[in-house]
Formats: C-alpha cells, structure tokens, sequence
C-alpha cells in the first residue's frame, strides 16, 4: 500500500484560493526534458498512472526517494544542503517545517499560501487517539474520550503509541500533550501514561498493525495513535460501520508541504511537479491513495469520510515557531521520561 494515514499554516485548513494550479485539472503540455527528483517520506505514493499521465503531459521523467519519516527526512535534507539529493521535497510536515525553513533547504516560491514563502501545503490531517469498539463491546468496558481519560487505572495496559522520536505521527501526539497540558504540564501526564502502562512501538505501522486489536493484526491493545480518517477503512466487507473510531478532543493537525530544494538541479521541472501536486487530479487521489485530507476546496471526497472520518473541532495547537524552538529539548525530555 502507497500510504497509510501518513504521516497540517500549523494547525489549520488551508485554502489555496489564488493559487491557479489549485481545480485547474491537469497541468498545461510543457516541452520540457530530463528528470526531476522527488524526495519524500518512505509512505509517499499516488494511485497507479497518476505519476505517468504528469510523466506523459511534462516531458519530464519523476525520479522518488525516499527517506524514512518526516523527522529523517529533514534531517538528510540539513545533512546534505550543499549537495541536494533532489529537486523537488514533499511530506516536510508542521512539526519539522521551520527548521527546514530556517536551514534554508528549500528555496522562496511565488505560489500563493507557502509557509514562510517557502512550503506550501499539500495535505493535511489530524493525529488522533483510535479505539477498537468490537472490544470495549466484547469486554463490557467504556470507551475513554480525552486525554485524561487514558491515565485512568481501567484503562491501565491498552494504550500503544509511536516513538515520538523515530515517528511523526508520535510526535505529533507529544505536540498534542504540550498543547493540551502546557510546556511545564505535559511531563507529568506522560509520567501518568507511562504509569499506566502505555506501551511505544518504533513507529505507526508497528503500533496499529501489530500492537492494536483493531487493526487487523490481532494486536492486544484496543487503544491506538492514528488518524481520524483512518475508521472509514476498518468498515468490514459487506458492513456498513468501522469497527473502529477516532477520538476527536485528542487530536493535533498535522500539515504536509512540498517545495522546491535550493540548489537543485532542475528547479522549474520540480516547480511543475510542485504545481501539479495542487491539481484536481492528484488532489482528488490523495484521500484514496495516502489517507489525508486534500487542500484543494474543489477535490471530491469519498462519501465514507463524511460519516467516518470527520475533523476535530478544536484541535491542540502549538505554534510553529514554539515547536522549532523547543523540539530537540522536548524529545529529549520524553526519551528520558517514557523510555528511561
């Protein structure tokens, strides 16, 4: 599978109004020649002939690498600035964009709406606590709905999360305790989880296919770090409701950008595939094939998301510049905290 529940401005839905690529369907023929690389995260993918038909109307050839999670991701970016691995970078997310900003990777673009006029949103989503219905039905106990609820001795050895030092999603969670408790509060409830006998896998995969009950692997813990958008895909065959679902007061929005690396060796075919990131075509495939939500205002939704993966109100927000300032330092104070 291309994708799933990859690992959103932070902490918002994006609206590319003036941005002319945005609903524009496919990108204009273009004589352009030659390859343009895309460096992206090991979960990147479009359904199969979406990166042909650009291939086909462009001229150009798309060369993926990949590079692990958005965390490693930027960090080889950093590494290797003075000899960039691409042209074109997508799946930077909000955790990580200002300081791929502030080490200067990714050069100024004039589309509208780029972060720091430099990233510019692609999709985006929300990083959520998931539980397994069928087995707090089968067990005869409440689902949790916050936070708090997840240091509660009943629910003492049924929570997995992933390393938020080896995953984005995991940090993504970490974000959303500092959100939700503050920056001298958040410790204390991840002593409390700890505690309770949460349990760290290496990363999300781990976490929801091994370690979940509900995500088709037999895993013991019924309590899960996900999407929202990811109960619409627990719906069994022949069934008309996921078995599983998202706990929308626990969630932190989570943005993926693209931009063009500076010093690349082909800056306008990376522009080109940037733009048609943002076309109808790939914006409409982005909910099938990687799980998140689409920028675009035009891009069609499956009609089960609606139902079964909708949005949190009010997610937890931590501002950019605080998250650039305070990362390393955080991560280091939760390795110490959970891992020891």
């Amino acid at each position: 599978m291309a994708r799933i529940h990859s690992l959103v401005a932070a902490a918002g839905i994006v609206v590319l109004a003036g941005c002319s690529a945005v609903g524009s369907g496919d990108p204009a023929p273009s004589a352009s020649a030659g390859t343009v690389t895309l460096v992206t995260h090991d979960s990147f993918g479009l359904s199969d002939g979406i990166l042909e038909a650009f291939e086909e109307q462009s001229g150009l050839t798309v060369d993926v690498v990949e590079q692990g999670d958005a965390g490693a991701l930027v960090n080889q970016l950093v590494l290797t600035s003075d000899a960039p691995l691409g042209d074109l970078v997508f799946g930077i997310d909000n955790s990580f964009a200002s300081r791929a900003v502030d080490e200067g990777v990714v050069a100024p673009t004039s589309t509208p709406d780029a972060f720091e006029g430099a990233l510019v949103p692609i999709d985006y989503g929300d990083v959520c606590i998931n539980v397994d219905h069928a087995w707090f039905t089968a067990n005869g106990v409440a689902e949790p709905a916050t936070l708090e609820d997840l240091t509660e001795p009943e629910y003492k050895d049924l929570l997995v999360v992933p390393n938020a030092v080896t995953s984005s999603p995991g940090l993504s969670f970490l974000l959303a305790t500092v959100g939700a408790f503050g920056e001298d509060g958040w410790q204390a409830y991840w002593t409390a989880l700890k505690a309770n006998g949460v349990k760290v896998a290496d990363g999300w995969s781990d976490a929801y296919y091994t370690d979940f009950s509900g995500g088709g692997g037999g895993g013991p813990r019924p309590i899960v770090l996900s999407y929202a958008s990811s109960p619409p895909y627990t719906v069994p065959e022949g069934g008309t409701e996921p078995t599983t679902g998202a706990l929308l007061g626990t969630c932190f929005r989570q943005t993926e950008y693209a931009g063009v690396l500076a010093g690349a060796d082909n800056p306008e075919g990376a522009q080109q595939l940037l733009d048609f990131l943002l076309t109808d075509q790939v914006q409409d495939d982005i909910p099938v094939s990687m799980y998140m939500y689409p920028v675009s205002p035009t891009a069609t939704l499956p009609p089960e998301w609606a139902a079964f993966a909708p949005l949190a109100s009010d997610p937890f927000e931590v501002a950019p510049e605080v998250i650039d300032a305070n990362r390393e330092p955080w991560l280091t104070e939760w390795s110490d905290t959970v891992i020891g």
